[in-house]
């Protein structure tokens, strides 16, 4: 019996909503980075991007354990001397929910051409609303 190895041209891909609220960010992170890059499925090959579509919705009420709301910095450089930005995860979480989410999350997915494509399939919303119910999103439960 040989190993199955998935094609692209024949992965099945499914649509699902992750919740965030009142959840650690890493929990969050690390489940929606599992379903993005499909190791939650029987057909999981590592060099095809076989994973699913994840929507995260609350993103701003998503819970920080510790001094980290003072403590974790967010670094941006804009390339130019004195361009470094640096921003604390509590004006991240008031300001910009969804860039802490994503940042999170494509932290957790390969660094290269196949992470930026699972990358892509990812939708990070600060509140409930989302504009993907057509698509019929199933929930998906952190443990």
């Amino acid at each position: 019996m040989s190993t199955f190895l998935q094609k692209k041209e024949n992965v099945e891909r499914k649509w699902y909503v992750l919740d965030a609220a009142g959840l650690p960010l890493g929990r969050v992170a690390t489940k929606a980075a599992t379903v993005l890059r499909g190791k939650h499925k029987v057909t999981y090959t590592p060099y095809v991007d076989c994973g699913d579509y994840v929507i995260v919705i609350n993103a701003d009420k998503v819970k920080l354990t510790g001094n980290k709301l003072e403590d974790k910095m967010y670094y941006n450089h804009s390339g130019y001397p004195g361009g470094l930005r640096e921003r604390n995860a509590k004006e991240m979480i008031s300001k910009y929910p969804e860039e802490m989410m994503e940042r999170a999350i494509k932290g957790m997915l390969p660094h290269g051409r196949l992470g930026r494509q699972m990358g892509k399939k990812l939708f990070v919303y600060r509140d409930a609303n989302h504009g993907h119910e057509a698509q019929k999103p199933m929930e998906l439960k952190v443990d």
